[in-house]
């Protein structure tokens, strides 16, 4: 089974989310609304896949990120962010950080869909 963190502290994009991906065979999803429970799931769930909103309570998706490259979490691990934060100089902060993808909010659902599938090597139905 695959697992999939998402960590958002917006109870829709959550659930957006999780309803994009729901369908998924062999995919198991939990879900944490602020960085330090982001934090604990990583850990304790260790992940095939992180997506991560980068404005979050307690600590932010960068502070998570770099949580999980220096404690050495990423070595079988993807990182999605998705924030509402467009600007390059957060793009690029984010992809030196240790993400794989930057995707902006709103993003198209089919979109992060079709990125999941193609990083987790799973079949869409």
């Amino acid at each position: 089974m695959k697992k999939i963190v998402i960590v958002d502290d917006e109870i829709y994009i959550r659930a957006l989310i999780k309803e994009t991906l729901e369908d998924l065979e062999e995919v198991i999803i939990f879900t944490a609304d602020d960085g330090e429970k982001g934090i604990q799931l990583i850990e304790e769930k260790k992940p095939d896949l992180v997506l991560l909103d980068l404005v979050l309570p307690i600590y932010n998706g960068y502070e998570v990120l770099n949580h999980i490259t220096e404690n050495d979490l990423d070595k079988d691990m993807k990182v999605f962010l998705l924030t509402a934060k467009g600007q390059d100089k957060d793009r690029v902060t984010g992809l030196k950080l240790g993400a794989d993808y930057y995707v902006t909010k709103p993003f198209d659902p089919e979109f992060l869909l079709q990125k999941v599938c193609e990083v987790l090597n799973l079949n869409l139905n």
